[in-house]
């Protein structure tokens, strides 16, 4: 069968989220390192965003849809739960992720923080106003995991995935790192499953 190729830069939270979906269930894949709105992508993407992803002649966009693609037509460990609780709790929290986790941390900080304009700096308004937003997501994340080990019970999901690499680019920003490490149950999930080969084998390149 031909191989699965992910296509997205590697510094993108969601590419790397799908890379460990795909580390954790053992599938083999080749990284296409575009950027967004380029040829490769713009092919699979409406919207011209990152990840992309083929595999023969499948292709999809959009990291949820990728992710349940994975997850059902490869082998090996489920990371989206058949039962329908399960589910319902694993595209809850997935969703939660991609509305306000990474709006507030991902958007309105560490994007307005690395892209800012060179010569008037970022936009420290903004990114003051959404510090509030994150102290809220936090404690919504905190909570859930003192009810349980991972967000949708106690078995990894992919909503862990798709939320660990925008809770790890939070901690690397003042802002948001005074936050975060203020709430136990989320450090040491963080702690737990940062060490796990799935994180550490789709680390991005360092920024020059």
């Amino acid at each position: 069968m031909a191989d699965l190729e992910i296509i997205g830069v590697p510094v993108s939270n969601y590419v790397r989220s799908i890379r460990m979906l795909c580390e954790e269930k053992g599938v083999p894949y080749t990284l296409n390192p575009a950027f967004p709105h380029t040829p490769a992508v713009a092919a699979i993407s409406p919207a011209g965003q990152i990840p992309c992803m083929r595999h023969g002649d499948v292709a999809v966009f959009e990291s949820k849809g990728i992710a349940t693609y994975i997850d059902k037509a490869f082998a090996g460990p489920k990371f989206i739960p058949e039962d329908a609780v399960g589910a319902a709790i694993c595209e809850q929290w997935v969703a939660y992720g991609n509305v306000k986790v990474d709006r507030w941390i991902m958007r309105e900080l560490v994007v307005r923080l690395v892209f800012a304009d060179k010569e008037k700096g970022p936009d420290m308004a903004k990114i003051d106003a959404a510090v509030p937003e994150i102290a809220k997501i936090a404690k919504a994340l905190d909570d859930a995991l003192g009810r349980s080990t991972y967000l949708a019970g106690d078995s990894l999901t992919f909503a862990d995935m798709n939320v660990l690499p925008m809770i790890d680019y939070g901690l690397m920003f003042p802002q948001s790192k005074a936050v975060l490490e203020g709430h136990a149950n989320l450090m040491a999930y963080h702690a737990r499953l940062t060490a796990r080969p799935s994180f550490q084998n789709t680390a991005p390149p360092p920024r020059a």
